[in-house]
């Protein structure tokens, strides 16, 4: 097993049980949870395999990553009050599994021919649109949506990786240093207190008697 490829099974692995988490605190029933589970962990990719033509979808072709969601299901459900203890290592994984899944998506896309601009793009989508389909499901603002730093970090760990593979240097540096760079740009950030500007102002849509148009 390379190392790429136990990293690959671990993301999906703490995106599952991110999923679960996810689904706990808006209390939904065992199906639901594995359901937000499932697409939080596989949703990125699979998307990206459908813009790209790429079929049948990664997870298809390998049932390990079934195998490591049905795994953190339960997992979950068993050790969830200590798995919440342990935010802040969740937090890392889950910003390896960006950097990660970041470079896996432009590599997938790449392979196909495609230009480096799709593949950037795809990179990212790879890494986030798995939170995106659980914090839609979740009934809550997609996390790329709100002010934090996420897929800037994926974006910027992209670019690198893109600028990075015409320096020469072995790829698995090249794919090191770039995950290493997602990482430190998110711990910055959330260390910092970095955001994005926000657009307009926070009561801007409301009418003038209180109320949301």
């Amino acid at each position: 097993m390379s190392l790429i490829y136990f990293l690959d099974l671990t993301g999906t692995f703490v995106f599952a049980i991110s999923g679960m988490l996810a689904a706990a605190e808006k209390r939904f029933d065992l199906f639901g949870a594995a359901v937000i589970a499932f697409v939080t962990a596989v949703g990125g990719g699979t998307i990206r395999d459908l813009l790209i033509g790429k079929t049948p979808v990664g997870w298809m072709k390998d049932l390990n990553y079934l195998i490591c969601i049905a795994s953190a299901v339960p997992i979950t459900l068993l050790f969830k009050s200590y798995i919440q203890g342990l935010r802040r290592t969740m937090f890392l994984f889950d910003t390896i599994g960006i950097g990660l899944f970041t470079i896996l998506g432009l590599k997938s896309t790449l392979a196909l021919g495609l230009s480096p601009v799709v593949a950037l793009m795809m990179g990212v989508v790879s890494a986030v649109f798995g939170g995106v389909l659980r914090d839609v499901l979740a009934n809550e603002v997609p996390l790329i949506f709100r002010k934090e730093i996420y897929a800037t970090a994926c974006i910027i760990g992209g670019l690198s990786y893109l600028l990075l593979t015409k320096t020469g240097i072995e790829e698995d540096w090249v794919i090191f240093l770039t995950v290493m760079l997602v990482i430190a740009i998110r711990i910055l950030a959330v260390w910092k207190g970095l955001s994005l500007p926000a657009l307009g102002k926070k009561d801007a849509y409301k009418s003038d008697s209180g109320n949301k148009f």
